[in-house]
């Protein structure tokens, strides 16, 4: 059986038994996680579903984010991202505009 290539080049990866969707994603669970054992974040969460509403508070789509976590007392919900794709830009417009920003975290290389 033949693997096709991914649309953006990212390669998934596991960790721990945990699947990431990028070797970027997974190197940032593993930042993440060392902040919040030295205590510069709280309660990291990964894959977490956000439900996005209309102005009329009908349900428009869910936005899955990858990691959320509180630092200095505020929500961050973060997603790792290598392409900014028109898609991902409307769902953060859309938390945006419930009031809950997404910070996009791009690896460095």
């Amino acid at each position: 059986m033949t693997r096709s290539k991914s649309k953006y080049g990212n390669r998934k990866v596991e960790l721990d038994g945990e699947k990431f969707d990028s070797i970027a994603e997974r190197d940032r669970w593993v930042s993440l996680r060392l902040m919040e054992r030295a205590g510069a974040i709280q309660s990291l969460r990964r894959q977490v579903r956000f439900h996005l509403s209309g102005a009329d508070g009908s349900h428009v789509c869910d936005y899955v984010a990858d990691f959320v976590y509180r630092r200095d007392g505020a929500v961050v919900i973060e997603d790792v991202k290598g392409v900014v794709t028109d898609v991902f830009r409307i769902k953060a417009k859309l938390m945006a505009a419930q009031g809950q920003p997404v910070t996009i975290w791009r690896e460095r290389k």
